[in-house]
């Protein structure tokens, strides 16, 4: 069985990218999440990720770092990670990378915080926190992602996480103020 390593869901994009592609396609992982260091300091990641990062998928004795690599290590071995038509398959794999890559404005300015497009995923959770503005189609896709069952669960955990990165939460003040936490109250 795979172990999935996953930092706080509260913070944590990069992680709910694999998280949610496995949930929704029924592929089984022991889930170990791992609170963020103070002062964005990961050296106990060091322990389970070469890199000292999240996420981090372990496959016996294979480990594999990034939430595009490890997509990709899935999509060897699942169906259905990527589309089966060849045009349909190399289009979301350009967008799944460029979303990996690319939106540095957005993934400054609207701070992953809570309050199947695994990539995309986490896009859709900063529209709902912050309110941006969309088309009506674009704003129809949001919600559908946000209303998948793996989004929801994902949603709700993180919610409950009762610890905070004062950090992260200085870098969403830098842009705006939190007009409403819906986080429990931290321990």
């Amino acid at each position: 069985m795979y172990t999935l390593y996953i930092a706080n869901k509260n913070y944590s994009s990069w992680s709910l990218r694999p998280w949610v592609l496995m949930k929704e396609l029924g592929i089984a992982f022991d889930e170990q999440l791992r609170r963020f260091e103070a002062g964005g300091a990961w050296s106990s990641f060091r322990t389970f990720s070469p890199t000292g990062k999240v996420p981090t998928l372990s496959d016996g004795d294979t480990t594999v770092w990034d939430s595009l690599a490890i997509a990709e290590y899935l999509a060897e071995r699942h169906a259905g990670v990527w589309p089966a038509d060849a045009k349909a398959r190399a289009w979301a794999r350009s967008a799944s990378a460029e979303m990996h890559s690319a939106f540095a404005t957005l993934r400054q300015q609207c701070s992953f915080n809570l309050g199947l497009d695994a990539f995309f995923a986490p896009v859709a959770f900063r529209v709902q926190t912050y309110g941006l503005p969309l088309g009506p189609k674009s704003e129809a896709y949001a919600k559908r992602l946000l209303a998948l069952p793996s989004m929801v669960a994902w949603y709700e955990a993180g919610l409950k996480e009762d610890f905070r990165d004062p950090d992260h939460d200085e870098v969403v003040l830098k842009y705006g103020e939190i007009l409403s936490d819906s986080r429990v109250k931290p321990a």
